[in-house]
């Protein structure tokens, strides 16, 4: 019975090694705050974030990634946006349609009623840095705000919502 109960606190002291180590350097749960992002996310949803693949190479940030980042004003907060522009792009809002290199972006996750008529002027996104947007543009203070984001502060990607379990699913 000891040697059974021994087993069992060793499996379990693993399993727990092993969600930490996962928690810690590969994916960690986030709960979204405010309406930013809707529809893609809505306000208090949780998902987990890959930590893994910007940091070691595995991965690159890439235009419509959901990204999450140290906002530049504060770095005490995390934001969550979409990134809109890569290093060396040209993104300009005219309207409410956002130009990158010229070209009217194609965004089928921004519906009619989350866009906005604002325009913003064209912007040359430095290297390592990103320019970002939230989905829900009248309601987002984004890079139209603060400017391009360093890629040093950006910390993961959004990836999988498991909570509300209705949403259950990939990040789109």
């Amino acid at each position: 019975m000891l040697k059974r109960f021994f087993g069992w606190a060793r499996d379990l002291l693993l399993s727990v090694v092993i969600a930490l180590l996962v928690i810690l350097f590969l994916y960690q749960p986030v709960k979204v705050e405010g309406t930013s992002m809707m529809p893609s996310l809505i306000d208090q949803e949780r998902i987990f974030i890959n930590k893994f693949g910007y940091r070691l190479g595995f991965d690159q940030v890439r235009r419509g990634d959901t990204v999450v980042f140290w906002f530049p004003g504060d770095p005490s907060k995390s934001y969550i946006k979409r990134v809109i522009g890569l290093p060396g792009d040209r993104v300009e809002i005219i309207a409410g349609t956002v130009h990158v290199n010229h070209e009217p972006l194609v965004e089928e996750y921004v519906p009619d009623e989350y866009r906005d008529i604002s325009s913003a002027p064209a912007v040359t996104v430095p290297e390592g840095r990103y320019y970002v947007l939230g989905d829900h543009r009248s309601s987002s203070n984004d890079s139209r705000n603060w400017g391009p984001v360093p890629a040093e502060a950006i910390y993961g990607k959004a990836v999988f919502i498991y909570w509300p379990l209705d949403k259950l699913g990939v990040v789109r």
